[in-house]
């Protein structure tokens, strides 16, 4: 991926937003892109996989780390979870 480029989320095609990671994190970046598409099929069927599989009330969106390149989930316990860390970038 360009450096410069924002990435796609491979579940839905939206472009994925700039989020701040915990300090806490051990992921070793201050932000990654996160797909925040509530309409995203892999955040909708995620509810379903977590209640079946783990019998908790959660889902997950997708999650791609710059450093890294390396995507993953990123657990949420609602629909609004985490968005408050939505990085508004203004030359993005």
């Amino acid at each position: 991926m360009s450096s410069d480029r924002i990435p796609d989320c491979p579940h839905c095609g939206g472009t994925l937003s700039k989020w701040k990671t915990p300090p806490e994190s051990t992921w070793g970046t201050e932000f990654q892109y996160v797909c925040f598409n509530d309409d995203c099929p892999y955040f909708v069927r995620g509810w379903d996989f977590m209640k079946q599989s783990n019998k908790a009330n959660a889902s997950y969106r997708h999650r791609y780390n710059p450093v890294t390149g390396k995507a993953g989930p990123l657990p949420v316990w609602s629909h609004d979870a985490l968005k408050n860390d939505i990085i508004e970038d203004a030359t993005e």
